[in-house]
């Protein structure tokens, strides 16, 4: 779950992992079963940060975390992938 209760955690860490990683980003959320406002709002700062520091973040989805991505319109920028397979074909292909 990426909720208002996990989302300080889950920026913290994913945020040092974008400052410290390497600058291509796979974020396998394939298990998650529920994402809310707080959660998505985590995943476009972070895509952001990403993108500022000239890389990307690919994030695994699943259908539920889709629906909910979709609803809001978000998908085409975050960056949703079917499976971590076809992500690192897309950042081997940039």
């Amino acid at each position: 779950m990426l909720d208002a209760f996990s989302e300080a955690t889950f920026r913290k860490v994913l945020s040092n992992c974008v400052d410290t990683g390497p600058k291509n980003l796979i974020l396998d959320l394939s298990q998650i079963d529920f994402v809310d406002s707080s959660g998505l709002g985590a995943l476009v700062q972070l895509v952001k940060k990403a993108q500022s520091a000239e890389g990307t973040l690919q994030i695994v989805s699943n259908p539920r975390v889709t629906q909910t991505v979709k609803l809001v319109r978000l998908e085409k920028f975050l960056s949703l992938q079917q499976s971590v397979d076809v992500a690192i074909e897309n950042i081997k292909n940039s």
